[in-house]
């Protein structure tokens, strides 16, 4: 199966357009700054999941309308906002193949221009009168900042079990993936029962999504990525094929694995660290788990009638779970 993604969201290529000219007209602003900075973001061309799933979402539980695009729009805002403030905090020098707005503008005008995103997007759905909108939205933006919070947390104390990485995971990316399909549920349909069945496919692709980023931090390849991978044991961020293996290996042999990315040089511990995942299982068991949420995320969408919204969104499920950027 071709997994490409532009070929998986064609049946939506006419409103996936639309959207993009709602958003490009509400992060205009009148203070040049402002502008400038705005059109740079349009030009960091990202994939446009969260959009895409707002949309399928919507077409699946009835006509995309006014609504939906208020909704796809809000939620790029706040995602691009996460995105500016996380490059700040990182330091990033790039984003989607150009420079960061930090590296570009410095930090200041970065978080400004973050902040700008997040009020833009809170004041849309405020004019649009859609509050109940703007509740899925501040709800996922609360899991988000308290599952980065947990991460930090646990990391600092290199104590993270598998409970808790499902936790920050669950919070920190698949809150507003869920929000999307509950947003773009919303704004088509008024059954509960549908919305909760979306909200529960978003979380399911969510988790799926984060968990094979993480395994691509391990085993992707520079050339395809666009970055390097191993940044997660650079940072000493303990994801699930490490924490996999250090809970299926000896003590003795978990305490030096625990040592050396604590104290070690990455440079000689990321092989060191990479073949003990590899005799482990961390890659498999974590294949397993992604099919795993995958197949659950399926099944929330089985009662649904036959449609090439469904078809597309079967398809996006197996894009996340075999994706190789």
């Amino acid at each position: 199966m071709d997994l490409d993604l532009k070929k998986i969201s064609a049946p939506i290529e006419n409103e996936l357009n639309q959207f993009k000219v709602h958003f490009r007209e509400a992060i205009r602003s009148k203070v040049a700054l402002v502008d400038l900075v705005s059109k740079y973001i349009l030009r960091q061309k990202g994939k446009k999941i969260r959009p895409i799933l707002v949309l399928l979402s919507a077409k699946l539980c009835g006509e995309i309308n006014p609504r939906t695009y208020t909704a796809a729009t809000l939620v790029e805002m706040l995602h691009t906002a996460t995105l500016i403030h996380d490059d700040v905090v990182d330091d990033a020098k790039t984003r989607r193949g150009l420079a960061s707005i930090n590296a570009v503008w410095k930090n200041k005008i970065a978080v400004l221009m973050g902040d700008f995103m997040l009020s833009r997007g809170l004041l849309l759905a405020l004019e649009n009168d859609e509050c109940g909108f703007l509740k899925i939205t501040s709800r996922a933006v609360k899991r988000m900042s308290e599952g980065e919070l947990l991460q930090i947390q646990k990391n600092r104390k290199f104590e993270v079990t598998e409970d808790t990485y499902f936790r920050i995971i669950s919070d920190k990316t698949a809150s507003l993936i869920t929000a999307c399909c509950e947003l773009g549920a919303a704004s088509t349909s008024k059954d509960k029962n549908e919305i909760q069945l979306l909200s529960d496919f978003g979380e399911n692709i969510g988790v799926a999504f984060q968990l094979r980023d993480d395994l691509l931090d391990y085993i992707g390849k520079k050339k395809i990525m666009g970055k390097s991978s191993g940044t997660d044991l650079k940072e000493k961020k303990f994801t699930l094929p490490l924490i996999h293996s250090l809970n299926n290996s000896s003590k003795k042999e978990a305490k030096e694995i625990m040592h050396l990315v604590k104290n070690g040089s990455y440079s000689k511990s990321r092989a060191i660290v990479l073949d003990f995942i590899k005799a482990h299982n961390g890659i498999e068991y974590t294949v397993e788990r992604t099919s795993e949420y995958c197949q659950t995320a399926k099944s929330k969408i089985n009662g649904f009638s036959s449609s090439d919204t469904k078809e597309t969104m079967i398809k996006f499920v197996d894009f996340i779970s075999e994706r190789v950027s």
